[in-house]
């Protein structure tokens, strides 16, 4: 910083010299980053955040996180990195390469220490997010936040603990509830369960639609 507090590499006008990537163009790079600001304002807004809240929480200055999301600031890993921890997100997920012509999702599962494998099923952050999770057998411990879940399950017995009501949960059948209320779920018995995870995060629903019910068309015989 200088003598007036101002960040002395934070300076008004665009960013215009982007590096050349390695196996890439200079014009791919350039996609990269101009991506990214977009996607950061996408995650603010829909985690419900101000720039002054985000800037409180990450240590950076507002007038950097506004450069960041409107493209005047080129995104480095010292500026990203607190901005994923904020987020709760990977790195990748703020910086999305170029297509590859591959259609097939590579998946990277997340190991905890009771046992249990988390795998995220959609990478750029969004409303709804969706995992496929096999849970191990653990103790109940209800829990309380912002949000909204929808639990299907693919294998095994689901119990769902959800305020004092209890319900086991068979494969194919679904459940959904707001998580501001006290819940827990997790193996019915001895064995993992598998289940699809969806998570509103700020309490959102996922739609489901169907095709309209056909009116009965029996013929009047009277």
């Amino acid at each position: 910083m200088d003598a007036t507090g101002t960040d002395a590499t934070d300076s008004g006008a665009p960013h215009t010299d982007a590096p050349t990537g390695v196996g890439g163009t200079d014009t791919d790079v350039r996609e990269i980053l101009d991506g990214i600001g977009p996607r950061l304002r996408a995650l603010r807004r829909d985690r419900g955040l101000t720039l002054e809240a985000l800037a409180e929480t990450t240590g950076l200055s507002v007038s950097t996180l506004s450069r960041l999301e409107t493209g005047h600031r080129r995104p480095t890993l010292d500026l990203l990195i607190p901005l994923a921890r904020a987020h709760r997100v990977a790195l990748d997920q703020l910086v999305a390469a170029p297509a590859s012509g591959d259609p097939r999702v590579h998946l990277t599962p997340l190991r905890r220490g009771d046992g249990s494998v988390l795998v995220p099923l959609t990478r750029y952050p969004g409303r709804v997010q969706v995992f496929k999770q096999v849970l191990s057998p653990r103790e109940p411990k209800p829990v309380t936040h912002e949000g909204y879940e929808w639990l299907y399950v693919l294998a095994g017995e689901l119990r769902l603990v959800l305020g004092a009501a209890e319900t086991v949960l068979r494969p194919g059948e679904v459940a959904e509830f707001d998580t501001r209320e006290p819940h827990w779920f997790g193996p019915a018995h001895d064995e993992a369960v598998e289940i699809l995870h969806l998570y509103g995060p700020r309490g959102d629903q996922p739609v489901i639609r169907t095709a309209p019910t056909r009116p009965d068309r029996t013929p009047d015989r009277t």
